[in-house]
């Protein structure tokens, strides 16, 4: 049985500034590209059966340069929709709502292109996700190319969690984490490895 590849996408200036980015379809940085350009020596001795991304472009790019072949894009790998906060840091929230934390206390709604959205609903996202891809892994592994927020959901519900408890797997950009079981149970194999040794 294989496992489950997750990739977060390269840098892009509003990860690099550490401003929320939900449904905004940002490019890479010029770093964002080095970053997925190292990413194919931890690929390697990888059998890859399939490869599923985000629709953004941050994604589906990272993949390319990572030597991947995207096989299908999937609309429940896009990121958490911030609703109001897309765009705007942790810190300026923070002036208004001191001690907000997205994962307690969630997003307010935005405009008609982002209604945001309940760690829940991302949750049931992802669970779909998983749905779709656990029967792909009797041919070898899956790699999902996406976002921070979402993969970290997605990782808690792999393992049975809330997905609130996805706060407790911080996911730097241009990294390959594991997802495999032990004993057929499902674990962590592997976790946050940068390709870029300056990450």
């Amino acid at each position: 049985m294989g496992e489950l590849i997750l990739l977060r996408h390269g840098e892009t200036e509003w990860s690099r500034d550490r401003r929320h980015t939900g449904r905004t379809d940002l490019p890479l940085t010029a770093h964002g590209e080095e970053q997925a350009r190292a990413l194919p020596p931890l690929l390697a001795p990888r059998h890859i059966a399939r490869v599923v991304a985000s629709p953004a472009e941050r994604a589906r790019r990272t993949a390319e340069l990572a030597g991947l072949t995207v096989d299908e894009t999937d609309p429940d790998l896009w990121e958490w929709d911030y609703g109001g906060y897309e765009g705007i840091t942790t810190a300026d929230i923070r002036k208004d709502r001191p001690g907000w934390y997205l994962w307690d206390d969630g997003v307010i709604p935005g405009d008609a292109e982002h209604p945001g959205e309940s760690v829940e609903q991302v949750g049931k996202r992802t669970d779909a996700v998983l749905a779709r891809v656990r029967p792909l892994l009797a041919e070898g592994d899956v790699a999902l190319v996406a976002h921070g927020h979402v993969l970290r959901v997605l990782t808690a519900r792999w393992l049975g969690l809330e997905p609130a408890l996805g706060r407790a797997f911080a996911l730097a950009t241009g990294t390959l984490s594991l997802l495999g079981t032990e004993h057929g149970h499902p674990v962590i194999t592997s976790w946050n490895v940068p390709a870029d040794p300056t990450a």
